[in-house]
């Protein structure tokens, strides 16, 4: 905010309509430098939280990170592997990764997480099965 007010061009606020000449300029210096205040303050009330968490004991992260990624990442290696049959079809058709989604989602094949079907996902599970 400040970067802008030195850069002398014209702020206008749909909710401050007016914010001009020196005291807009003041106005506008002080709620950003409030603003920093909190940011910082946040920060120092975060850090102090964890260090005393740590110091407690308190596992932070994601708990269980290390034993369910495996099991996460076999889940969808099988899903990919059961979906590959249909996939390689489409693709020896000449469907792109947007037109794989559509398709899967016009034969009503549900996607890992029950919704609809995007390039993405399906680039992801193409990338899960072995080079044909």
């Amino acid at each position: 905010m400040l970067t802008l007010l030195d850069s002398g061009v014209e702020v206008l606020f749909c909710d401050m309509p007016d914010v001009t000449g020196a005291m807009g300029r003041f106005i506008l210096t002080g709620m950003a430098n409030v603003a920093e205040l909190e940011a910082g303050l946040i920060s120092e009330r975060t850090k102090a939280g964890l260090a005393i968490a740590k110091q407690r004991g308190v596992k932070l992260g994601v708990h269980g990170a290390e034993t369910l990624a495996p099991k996460y990442r076999a889940e969808a290696k099988s899903r990919a592997e059961q979906l590959a049959p249909v996939i390689r079809e489409l693709q020896r058709d000449g469907y792109s990764f947007n037109g794989i989604a559509a398709e899967l989602d016009k034969r009503k094949v549900p996607t890992p997480r029950g919704g609809s079907w995007h390039p993405q996902l399906v680039k992801r599970i193409v990338q899960r099965l072995p080079a044909s």
